[in-house]
């Protein structure tokens, strides 16, 4: 993926995104948007097969937006602006493509003869329900198109914003399995405000756990991530976890920080502002590459289990985060334009890797 010299909606030479027929560059002067750039496209292809994919829950994807105003300095998905000549740093969070074809492109790819209504995942590689969504409004046309033709779906969000489409998850739970889950990493305010600064609270996104649960659509927590040395104590994953069951979860999943090329340097740069004390326990934890070593993977996987237990709720299972209900096979006449997502290390689901 890479930009091209095409013109904008103006007739004046602007880049384009990869597989976009024009690109239409807006800023706008609300308080939440200050700093931020639109690349508003439209894309020739919405599903995308993730490579790898007989290594991964799901196999195809659809991500309406590139680039994510979360800003959490962690975030897998920087390394994918390179692949448009934009900076993977502060150039991700405030240099957002916006697929605003995305609805209608959906529609007309689930329509497609060659698509088998094959299970859909979203957020996962950067969130639907960014702030971006609340002016662009692309989720309700998708959740929409996805509802037409009973095709099975599920949604990774830090996003509270997802509660405004409460009726229409509650209607596509109807026809076909759905499955919900909200990214939760840790509780402590003051590691949010710096990690994640441009998220919601965790507790705003365990009140939208709650709320979504009172409506009728279960929801897991991705406990992700879980940061070395600053989130990970017994004391801390105790706390998370509590909070988590407190807002009725059906499930929880722990998931430590994995550091690939492009958000490793952001990070890193961070820790040094932040907490320059662990920058040489950060280089030896992850001496061997993007992912922490696996028996420290285990360690927290195990106390998270062991909490979870104590509390009342489960671990995350394969298959089960995809039914609100069960439901038939969705409609076997349909396909997709097959475009690329980024895909992930030997056995990592991006699923669980996503902000």
């Amino acid at each position: 993926m890479r930009w091209d010299n095409l013109t904008d909606g103006d007739g004046a030479a602007a880049p384009a995104l990869f597989a976009a027929d024009a690109v239409t560059t807006r800023t706008f002067d609300s308080p939440g948007f200050r700093g931020i750039t639109f690349h508003e496209i439209r894309a020739r292809s919405i599903v995308n097969r993730v490579p790898g994919a007989s290594r991964m829950p799901f196999e195809w994807t659809v991500n309406p937006y590139r680039g994510c105003t979360h800003a959490c300095v962690y975030c897998f998905a920087r390394k994918t602006h390179s692949y448009l000549d934009l900076d993977t740093g502060l150039g991700f969070d405030t240099q957002i493509v916006v697929k605003v074809n995305a609805p209608e492109l959906l529609r007309r790819e689930l329509a497609s003869g060659r698509w088998r209504g094959e299970h859909i995942a979203m957020g996962t590689n950067v969130d639907c329900y960014q702030r971006a969504e609340g002016r662009y409004r692309l989720m309700p046309g998708v959740l929409t198109a996805l509802t037409e033709r009973a095709n099975p779906f599920s949604i990774l969000t830090k996003g509270t914003l997802i509660l405004r489409d409460l009726e229409l998850l509650r209607r596509a739970s109807r026809v076909t399995d759905i499955g919900v889950s909200v990214s939760v990493g840790f509780t402590d305010p003051e590691l949010w405000r710096t990690v994640e600064p441009g998220t919601p609270s965790p507790q705003r996104r365990l009140e939208a756990v709650r709320a979504l649960a009172d409506h009728g659509i279960p929801c897991g927590v991705l406990m992700a991530p879980v940061i070395p040395f600053l989130g990970d104590s017994p004391e801390r994953l105790r706390a998370t976890v509590r909070a988590v069951a407190a807002a009725g979860a059906t499930s929880v999943t722990p998931l430590v920080l994995h550091l690939r090329p492009g958000a490793r340097e952001w990070f890193t740069a961070w820790l040094a502002r932040h907490h320059p004390h662990l920058s040489r326990r950060y280089e030896a934890l992850y001496a061997g590459g993007s992912y922490a070593p696996r028996w420290y993977q285990r360690r927290i996987t195990g106390m998270v289990h062991e909490f979870a237990d104590e509390y009342g709720i489960g671990p995350y299972r394969p298959g089960a985060h995809r039914g609100v209900r069960a439901a038939p096979p969705a409609p076997a006449d349909a396909g997709p334009g097959v475009g690329a997502e980024s895909g992930s290390a030997a056995g990592v689901p991006d699923q669980l890797t996503l902000l």
